[in-house]
């Protein structure tokens, strides 16, 4: 069985925000949501080598969610086969319905996004897993951070675990690792990746997600403006003094 090739600093920060934030645990059984892009794939490898290593017992299952739109996953099912992953592709019909629920030029992120982490959902409930892993990471919890505080007025990010109203835990190991890292893993091992190609959004008549983009050249120039920015954003994360803010039911009086 072949085996993925990790950098000691990638794996050891995978396994330090695991440990610390207590996300996978003796007997867990975690469904794992694989897109085939560099996040998620880079995400089952991890799991794959914490299950190796790790002095607990648990299970996970790599699942696609198909949109119903004729996507070919054969190359995903290989790549798992080859690697010893267990793995299934869920069939939905998100495109169809799509069709009916997205306006002309409407914003398509937020819908497939809720659609697909739905599908998610109720496959890890009806299959009796207790824990759904995502594959964000960094990057996306600064970006997500200053898109809530620009465009929502709310001072919000990603946290790395959190508990669904139906009982599910939502998990985020990669939650600590830069992008760029993600990117490098899967060129590192010439892992073949799913780009903007299989987007659903591409048959639709619809705003492209500038809002995403914009956010991160936004923080592409803090960082490149301020080199340190970024760690002093993720130490922030760790310490927050939100009685220091216009909320007045956290003020200590």
């Amino acid at each position: 069985m072949k085996e993925a090739s990790f950098t000691k600093k990638l794996i050891k920060q995978i396994a330090k925000t695991n440990a610390y934030f207590n996300l996978l645990q003796e007997g867990d059984r975690v469904l794992v949501g694989l897109s085939g892009g560099k996040d998620s794939l880079t995400l089952v490898h991890a799991l794959k080598y914490i299950q190796k290593v790790a002095p607990y017992d648990f299970s996970f299952k790599a699942v696609t969610i198909s949109y119903g739109m004729g996507e070919e996953f054969e190359f995903l099912k290989r790549h798992c086969l080859e690697y010893g992953i267990e793995y299934e592709v869920y069939e939905t019909q998100i495109f169809e319905i799509a069709k009916e629920k997205i306006r002309k030029n409407s914003s398509y992120c937020s819908f497939f996004s809720r659609m697909r982490r739905g599908a998610l959902y109720t496959y890890a409930l009806e299959y009796g897993f207790n824990k759904l892993a995502l594959g964000h990471h960094f990057d996306d919890a600064i970006e997500s951070f200053f898109m809530n505080m620009f465009y929502n007025g709310a001072m919000r990010s990603l946290p790395p675990i959190y508990k669904s109203q139906k009982g599910l835990y939502v998990i985020r190991p990669l939650i600590e690792v830069r992008e760029k890292q993600l990117r490098g893993f899967v060129e590192r091992n010439g892992f073949k990746v799913i780009g903007d190609e299989m987007c659903p959004a591409l048959r639709f008549d619809i705003k492209e997600p500038y809002a995403r983009e914009q956010m991160k050249e936004f923080v592409k120039e803090i960082e490149k403006k301020f080199p340190s920015a970024l760690k002093y954003v993720r130490a922030s994360f760790y310490h927050l003094h939100d009685d220091t803010f216009f909320d007045k039911t956290r003020f200590k009086l």
